[in-house]
């Protein structure tokens, strides 16, 4: 009875070990199947790439006049960083780390706007992880001890305040005045530079100039710039190309330790921010589909993620930069709730299901069309 139990309990281990491996592509190949090798309907898996490429994000392909045009409301707004003019669809779709579809020029580099926040999120991560920051609870200040936060507002902000947007940062970066970043659609500049401010982490506003007080904050953490660290610690040992690059503006260079650094933007609002393709995407959203474990080596804590996608007191649908699909103003209807992603203007995503085992990357999906598409590749598995 003792052999027989060993051969049950050794059968069992090793039913879940080969549950829970998941390929891992290597820098130079990634290994495709077909959908109906996962029981998945290869013909539905086309319809919804057919879906995503009839509906392609209807802005310009020259995203400086996208640009422009999508934030015309905002008053002073220039554009201080690089743009690029933009291809058309394109798109991975992942299971268990092996491509089943795929569409576009996936190889190509673009703009990715927003989803740069998720990869800023992760710098913060990092610097938990490494302690250079004892708690995502401590006050920003005691960090950055210039002028960035001055006055008795801004000196309550947390980093945790910093990656849920919920800050209500007051000031200006870069030239840019947080006031003047997405205004409300009531009332005129006046009002907007003298509004009653809001306790810290009570009040989700989504608002570049805030994001870049975060990213100019962690570049005075790690005192390195943080592409480099995200080289460093993350895109290379995930075997990702040498085509990406993380953009700042022309007047966001400091000195530190006596050396010149650009402080980068958390998206492409005013220019500048990730500029990536489409399979370094994937092979970052897989990073995050197995809890910061890249084939054995843990490169970004599973802790720190299960923080990044919980639900942030100002607002049930974000976490730490990261979209989550729960009930809200941002639910995608009849899709699980346990799904997260990173969201960017123009249609870009990459959104990840872990128990689903799935990665999707998006590019260029007219925004309002996501939900459909999703649904879509859920009708397939």
């Amino acid at each position: 009875m003792k052999i027989k139990h060993l051969f049950i309990l050794l059968f069992l281990i090793g039913c879940i070990t080969h549950a829970q491996q998941n390929y891992f592509p290597d820098r130079q190949n990634w290994e495709e199947k077909t959908p109906t090798e996962f029981n998945i309907n290869s013909q539905k898996i086309d319809q919804a790439i057919q879906f995503a490429e009839e509906h392609e994000y209807s802005g310009a392909k020259d995203l400086r006049q996208a640009i422009v045009k999508g934030f015309e409301r905002e008053p002073y707004h220039k554009i201080l960083g690089p743009t690029k003019k933009r291809g058309g669809p394109a798109g991975l779709i992942i299971k268990n780390g092996y491509i089943i579809a795929k569409w576009g020029d996936i190889n190509r580099v673009d703009m990715t706007f927003s989803v740069t926040k998720s990869y800023l999120s992760t710098m913060a991560g990092l610097a938990i992880d490494h302690k250079l920051i004892p708690s995502v609870d401590t006050n920003t200040y005691t960090h950055v001890w210039d002028h960035t936060f001055d006055g008795a507002h801004n000196k309550k902000i947390t980093w945790r305040h910093l990656l849920t947007q919920s800050s209500d940062w007051s000031g200006q970066l870069w030239g840019g005045f947080d006031w003047a970043d997405r205004p409300p659609r009531e009332g005129g500049i006046d009002g907007w530079k003298l509004r009653t401010l809001n306790k810290p982490g009570t009040v989700f506003e989504y608002n570049d100039v805030r994001v870049n007080v975060l990213a100019y904050s962690l570049l005075n953490v790690w005192r390195q710039p943080l592409p480099r660290i995200l080289k460093e610690k993350i895109m290379d040992p995930i075997g990702a190309s040498t085509t990406w690059r993380w953009f700042g503006y022309d007047n966001s260079w400091v000195t530190i330790d006596g050396m010149k650094m650009q402080s980068v933007s958390g998206g492409g609002h005013s220019g500048g921010g990730m500029f990536i393709n489409t399979l370094d995407h994937a092979r970052f959203g897989l990073l995050f589909l197995n809890n910061g474990n890249w084939n054995g080596k843990q490169l970004l804590s599973k802790n720190w993620i299960n923080e990044a996608i919980k639900p942030s007191q100002a607002n049930p649908n974000y976490g730490f930069m990261w979209w989550l699909n729960q009930k809200g103003s941002r639910h995608w209807e009849g899709l699980p709730e346990h799904i997260y992603y990173a969201a960017g203007f123009g249609g870009n995503f990459i959104v990840i299901d872990q128990k689903q085992n799935l990665v999707v990357v998006t590019r260029w999906l007219e925004p309002n069309q996501i939900d459909e598409f999703m649904t879509k590749v859920y009708s397939a598995l």
